[in-house]
């Protein structure tokens, strides 16, 4: 239960309220994630069809905003294909080694709360304490980089199943381009914590108590 206790709702005990509101938040988290990602996947082709010179997705609902939906809805509806000599197993592992962790980030990442006066973010609802973010682990950011780093393993794993050199290739240097930019990103993060103080991310938050404390200008 000390595990739980992170979240105050696990202090005393995971009745059926408690239950319903973690199962609420894990809702809450998965839509906006999803919602997240179809928004962000938008934005880069607007972004990259305005440096090609050309007009990008515009079709599907205002401005193309729902071109990801369309797309996500066409993927669950294609058929389903094996290469001939790839592993089975690891072939169909590997998108869930970037899949799962990616939402699995989005668990420790505070959606809001009250983090006024000093405040440590929690609110209460129907009656209970608690934060609006699955968990606040006290090291949240390296939890944040170590499943961030499995995804190296899905592209790799991706790569070497599918039992063809080319795509072997390919996910060798789909990985090292990863790997290097998480280089990039730990040290980026090491002002970040150093100006806070803690691993929480919650604790990050609350420690920006104020403009002077935001870390976009204490470590600049």
């Amino acid at each position: 239960m000390s595990l739980l206790a992170i979240d105050p709702l696990g202090t005393d005990g995971l009745w059926w309220k408690p239950l319903l509101i973690m199962l609420i938040k894990v809702v809450v988290i998965f839509v906006v994630a999803l919602v997240a990602t179809m928004l962000m996947i938008w934005g880069e082709r607007k972004v990259v069809s305005g440096m090609h010179n050309r007009i990008g997705p515009n079709k599907a609902g205002p401005f193309g905003i729902l071109q990801s939906l369309a797309d996500g809805i066409k993927a669950f509806f294609k058929e389903t294909f094996t290469p001939a000599k790839s592993d089975p197993f690891i072939y169909k592992l590997a998108p869930y080694l970037m899949f799962v962790p990616a939402f699995l980030i989005w668990s420790v990442i505070p959606l809001g709360g009250d983090f006024s006066n000093g405040k440590d973010g929690t609110v209460t609802l129907f009656g209970e304490t608690t934060r609006l973010q699955l968990a606040d682990p006290p090291i949240g950011i390296l939890l944040v980089l170590a499943l961030s780093s499995i995804a190296v393993y899905g592209v790799m794993l991706a790569g070497w199943s599918s039992g063809s050199k080319y795509p072997l290739l390919g996910a060798v240097r789909g990985s090292a381009q990863m790997i290097s930019y998480e280089a990039a990103l730990g040290l980026s993060l090491a002002a970040v914590l150093i100006s806070s103080g803690t691993l929480s991310t919650a604790g990050i938050v609350q420690a920006q108590n104020s403009i002077a404390d935001w870390n976009i200008i204490a470590t600049g």
